[in-house]
Protein backbone atom coordinates (compact mmCIF):
# COMPACT_ATOMS: atom_id res chain seq x y z
CA UNK A 1 0.00 0.00 0.00
CA UNK A 2 1.65 3.86 -1.05
CA UNK A 3 -0.05 5.42 1.49
CA UNK A 4 -1.96 5.21 4.71
CA UNK A 5 -6.29 5.58 4.23
CA UNK A 6 -7.31 8.56 5.50
CA UNK A 7 -8.65 7.58 8.96
CA UNK A 8 -11.94 10.23 8.32
CA UNK A 9 -13.31 9.13 5.24
CA UNK A 10 -16.91 9.21 5.22
CA UNK A 11 -17.04 11.15 8.74
CA UNK A 12 -17.37 14.26 10.19
CA UNK A 13 -14.49 13.54 12.64
CA UNK A 14 -11.59 11.17 13.30
CA UNK A 15 -11.33 7.29 13.32
CA UNK A 16 -8.81 5.12 13.63
CA UNK A 17 -8.73 2.40 10.83
CA UNK A 18 -10.08 -0.88 11.26
CA UNK A 19 -7.73 -3.46 12.73
CA UNK A 20 -7.72 -5.55 9.43
CA UNK A 21 -6.78 -2.27 7.73
CA UNK A 22 -3.94 -1.09 10.77
CA UNK A 23 -2.20 -4.74 10.26
CA UNK A 24 -1.86 -4.14 6.96
CA UNK A 25 0.08 -0.68 7.10
CA UNK A 26 3.88 0.12 7.84
CA UNK A 27 4.99 1.77 11.12
CA UNK A 28 5.60 5.27 9.15
CA UNK A 29 1.98 4.76 7.83
CA UNK A 30 0.65 3.73 11.69
CA UNK A 31 2.40 7.42 12.80
CA UNK A 32 1.01 9.20 9.96
CA UNK A 33 -2.63 8.01 11.05
CA UNK A 34 -1.79 8.57 14.64
CA UNK A 35 -0.83 11.92 13.95
CA UNK A 36 -4.40 12.08 12.85
CA UNK A 37 -6.33 11.08 15.75
CA UNK A 38 -6.03 13.99 17.64
CA UNK A 39 -8.32 14.63 21.11
CA UNK A 40 -12.05 16.15 21.23
CA UNK A 41 -11.41 19.38 21.18
CA UNK A 42 -12.72 21.40 24.24
CA UNK A 43 -15.38 23.02 22.71
CA UNK A 44 -16.95 19.61 22.21
CA UNK A 45 -16.56 18.34 25.48
CA UNK A 46 -18.82 19.15 28.02
CA UNK A 47 -18.31 21.49 31.18
CA UNK A 48 -17.62 19.90 34.40
CA UNK A 49 -17.79 21.27 37.94
CA UNK A 50 -16.57 20.47 41.15
CA UNK A 51 -18.71 17.28 41.19
CA UNK A 52 -16.66 15.46 38.51
CA UNK A 53 -13.40 17.01 39.53
CA UNK A 54 -13.92 15.88 42.61
CA UNK A 55 -15.02 11.64 41.80
CA UNK A 56 -11.77 11.76 39.10
CA UNK A 57 -9.34 12.94 41.58
CA UNK A 58 -10.54 10.38 44.27
CA UNK A 59 -10.72 7.56 42.22
CA UNK A 60 -7.16 8.68 40.63
CA UNK A 61 -5.54 9.13 44.05
CA UNK A 62 -6.93 6.27 45.72
CA UNK A 63 -6.27 3.59 42.84
CA UNK A 64 -3.29 4.96 41.53
CA UNK A 65 -1.70 5.00 44.88
CA UNK A 66 -2.95 1.42 45.41
CA UNK A 67 -1.77 0.23 42.09
CA UNK A 68 2.12 1.89 43.47
CA UNK A 69 2.07 0.19 46.27
CA UNK A 70 1.24 -3.39 44.94
CA UNK A 71 3.53 -2.95 41.96
CA UNK A 72 0.74 -2.90 39.40
CA UNK A 73 1.51 -1.38 36.43
CA UNK A 74 -2.02 0.51 35.32
CA UNK A 75 -2.40 3.38 32.95
CA UNK A 76 -5.06 5.53 34.27
CA UNK A 77 -7.03 8.28 32.24
CA UNK A 78 -8.96 11.24 32.99
CA UNK A 79 -10.67 12.34 29.93
CA UNK A 80 -8.33 11.51 27.42
CA UNK A 81 -9.71 11.01 24.02
CA UNK A 82 -9.79 7.00 23.30
CA UNK A 83 -9.31 5.36 19.91
CA UNK A 84 -11.10 1.60 19.09
CA UNK A 85 -10.42 0.27 15.60
CA UNK A 86 -13.52 1.65 13.59
CA UNK A 87 -15.34 3.51 15.87
CA UNK A 88 -16.36 7.07 16.79
CA UNK A 89 -13.67 8.40 19.38
CA UNK A 90 -15.19 9.49 22.89
CA UNK A 91 -13.30 10.05 26.30
CA UNK A 92 -14.45 8.47 29.69
CA UNK A 93 -14.10 10.63 32.60
CA UNK A 94 -12.08 7.92 33.70
CA UNK A 95 -10.52 5.02 32.80
CA UNK A 96 -7.70 2.19 33.68
CA UNK A 97 -5.59 0.07 31.79
CA UNK A 98 -3.49 -2.90 32.89
CA UNK A 99 -0.12 -3.86 32.16
CA UNK A 100 1.10 -1.28 30.01
CA UNK A 101 4.20 1.19 30.29
CA UNK A 102 4.23 3.78 31.73
CA UNK A 103 4.22 7.34 30.50
CA UNK A 104 2.06 10.66 29.33
CA UNK A 105 -0.56 9.90 26.40
CA UNK A 106 -2.43 12.59 24.34
CA UNK A 107 -5.17 9.74 23.04
CA UNK A 108 -5.44 6.39 23.84
CA UNK A 109 -5.55 4.60 20.34
CA UNK A 110 -6.19 0.95 21.15
CA UNK A 111 -4.50 -0.71 18.21
CA UNK A 112 -1.50 1.03 18.68
CA UNK A 113 -1.20 0.66 22.40
CA UNK A 114 -2.32 -3.37 21.95
CA UNK A 115 -4.89 -3.30 24.89
CA UNK A 116 -8.53 -1.94 24.78
CA UNK A 117 -10.17 -0.07 28.31
CA UNK A 118 -10.06 -2.51 31.43
CA UNK A 119 -12.50 -0.29 33.67
CA UNK A 120 -14.70 2.88 32.60
CA UNK A 121 -16.12 5.08 34.71
CA UNK A 122 -18.25 7.90 34.06
CA UNK A 123 -19.28 11.24 36.74
CA UNK A 124 -23.01 12.13 36.00
CA UNK A 125 -24.79 15.36 36.94
CA UNK A 126 -26.00 17.43 34.68
CA UNK A 127 -25.11 15.81 31.51
CA UNK A 128 -26.67 13.30 29.39
CA UNK A 129 -28.77 10.43 31.42
CA UNK A 130 -29.49 8.13 28.49
CA UNK A 131 -25.72 8.09 27.04
CA UNK A 132 -24.01 7.47 30.16
CA UNK A 133 -27.06 4.42 31.87
CA UNK A 134 -28.30 3.28 28.63
CA UNK A 135 -26.36 3.88 24.80
CA UNK A 136 -22.75 3.79 26.63
CA UNK A 137 -24.02 0.09 28.57
CA UNK A 138 -24.91 -1.14 25.45
CA UNK A 139 -21.78 0.20 22.95
CA UNK A 140 -19.05 -0.38 26.45
CA UNK A 141 -20.17 -4.10 26.34
CA UNK A 142 -19.84 -4.80 22.45
CA UNK A 143 -16.52 -2.91 22.75
CA UNK A 144 -15.71 -5.58 25.47
CA UNK A 145 -14.81 -3.09 27.99
CA UNK A 146 -15.32 -5.78 31.19
CA UNK A 147 -16.62 -3.16 33.95
CA UNK A 148 -18.15 -0.10 33.31
CA UNK A 149 -19.52 2.38 36.20
CA UNK A 150 -21.56 5.02 36.36
CA UNK A 151 -21.52 7.82 39.37
CA UNK A 152 -24.43 10.03 39.63
CA UNK A 153 -23.11 12.52 41.39
CA UNK A 154 -26.51 14.45 42.11
CA UNK A 155 -28.81 11.97 42.91
CA UNK A 156 -25.39 10.33 44.90
CA UNK A 157 -26.20 6.89 43.15
CA UNK A 158 -24.11 4.00 41.68
CA UNK A 159 -24.65 1.58 38.68
CA UNK A 160 -22.09 -1.08 37.69
CA UNK A 161 -22.08 -2.99 34.88
CA UNK A 162 -19.97 -5.74 34.07
CA UNK A 163 -19.58 -8.82 31.30
CA UNK A 164 -21.04 -11.80 31.45
CA UNK A 165 -21.47 -15.20 29.93
CA UNK A 166 -23.04 -13.52 26.80
CA UNK A 167 -20.25 -12.22 24.85
CA UNK A 168 -21.09 -8.41 24.10
CA UNK A 169 -23.60 -7.48 26.84
CA UNK A 170 -23.23 -6.39 29.97
CA UNK A 171 -24.70 -7.59 33.14
CA UNK A 172 -26.03 -5.12 35.99
CA UNK A 173 -23.55 -5.59 39.34
CA UNK A 174 -25.74 -5.84 42.23
CA UNK A 175 -24.80 -4.66 45.61
CA UNK A 176 -23.94 -6.50 48.51
CA UNK A 177 -23.71 -4.84 51.81
CA UNK A 178 -23.51 -1.32 50.53
CA UNK A 179 -20.12 -2.25 47.88
CA UNK A 180 -20.22 -3.29 43.80
CA UNK A 181 -17.67 -5.17 43.33
CA UNK A 182 -15.39 -4.61 40.84
CA UNK A 183 -13.42 -7.96 40.08
CA UNK A 184 -11.27 -7.39 37.41
CA UNK A 185 -10.59 -4.00 38.87
CA UNK A 186 -9.37 -6.29 41.79
CA UNK A 187 -11.35 -3.71 44.29
CA UNK A 188 -15.22 -2.43 45.20
CA UNK A 189 -17.19 0.65 44.74
CA UNK A 190 -19.29 2.24 47.24
CA UNK A 191 -20.81 5.60 48.12
CA UNK A 192 -19.31 7.21 51.64
CA UNK A 193 -20.87 10.63 52.82
CA UNK A 194 -22.53 10.99 49.08
CA UNK A 195 -18.75 10.69 47.55
CA UNK A 196 -17.76 8.12 45.60
CA UNK A 197 -14.93 5.54 47.22
CA UNK A 198 -13.01 2.45 46.40
CA UNK A 199 -12.29 -0.29 49.06
CA UNK A 200 -10.25 -3.19 49.14
CA UNK A 201 -11.87 -6.56 50.92
CA UNK A 202 -14.13 -4.09 53.05
CA UNK A 203 -11.39 -1.55 54.06
CA UNK A 204 -10.98 1.82 52.28
CA UNK A 205 -8.48 2.85 50.30
CA UNK A 206 -7.14 6.15 51.00
CA UNK A 207 -6.67 9.35 49.30
CA UNK A 208 -3.79 11.09 49.15
CA UNK A 209 -4.86 13.96 51.75
CA UNK A 210 -6.21 11.61 54.26
CA UNK A 211 -2.67 9.10 53.91
CA UNK A 212 -1.35 12.81 54.74
CA UNK A 213 -3.44 13.59 57.48
CA UNK A 214 -2.85 10.32 58.63
CA UNK A 215 0.79 10.79 58.68
CA UNK A 216 0.74 14.10 60.28
CA UNK A 217 -1.55 12.70 63.03
CA UNK A 218 1.37 10.14 63.52
CA UNK A 219 3.99 12.23 63.64
CA UNK A 220 2.39 14.69 65.95
CA UNK A 221 1.67 11.60 68.33
CA UNK A 222 5.53 10.44 68.56
CA UNK A 223 6.64 14.42 68.99
CA UNK A 224 3.91 14.18 71.99
CA UNK A 225 5.17 11.15 73.40
CA UNK A 226 9.10 12.53 72.83
CA UNK A 227 8.44 15.15 74.32
CA UNK A 228 6.45 13.53 77.14
CA UNK A 229 9.70 10.79 77.49
CA UNK A 230 12.18 14.13 77.60
CA UNK A 231 10.14 15.68 80.55
CA UNK A 232 9.77 12.30 82.42
CA UNK A 233 13.53 11.53 81.92
CA UNK A 234 13.98 15.36 82.69
CA UNK A 235 11.94 14.93 85.95
CA UNK A 236 14.26 11.61 86.74
CA UNK A 237 17.14 13.37 86.42
CA UNK A 238 16.37 16.50 88.98
CA UNK A 239 15.17 13.83 91.63
CA UNK A 240 18.41 12.03 90.91
CA UNK A 241 20.46 16.00 91.05
CA UNK A 242 18.38 16.33 94.44
CA UNK A 243 19.35 12.72 95.69
CA UNK A 244 22.63 12.86 95.07
CA UNK A 245 22.85 16.70 96.86
CA UNK A 246 21.19 15.41 100.14
CA UNK A 247 23.94 12.51 99.83
CA UNK A 248 26.96 14.67 99.88
CA UNK A 249 25.31 17.01 102.17
CA UNK A 250 24.83 14.14 105.01
CA UNK A 251 28.09 13.22 104.28
CA UNK A 252 29.53 16.30 104.72
CA UNK A 253 27.58 16.11 107.80
CA UNK A 254 28.74 12.84 109.06
CA UNK A 255 32.60 14.14 108.85
CA UNK A 256 31.53 17.31 110.49
CA UNK A 257 30.46 15.07 113.54
CA UNK A 258 33.37 12.67 113.01
CA UNK A 259 35.66 15.94 113.27
CA UNK A 260 34.13 16.78 116.83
Amino acid sequence: MSHAPHPDAGTDEPRAPTSEVWATLTDEQRQRVRATLVPIPRSQMPPVGDPHINAERIAESSLGGWFRRRGRRAYIGRGITVYYPGERRFAPDFFVVFDVPEGERITWVVDHEGRGLDFALEILFDGDRKKDLERNVEWFARLGIPEYFVFDARRVSLHGYRLGDRPGVYTPIIPQGGRWRAPHLGAELGLQNGRLRFYLDGALLPIADEIEAALEDALNEALLRTEDQARRAAAVQARADALEAEVEALRAELARLKGE
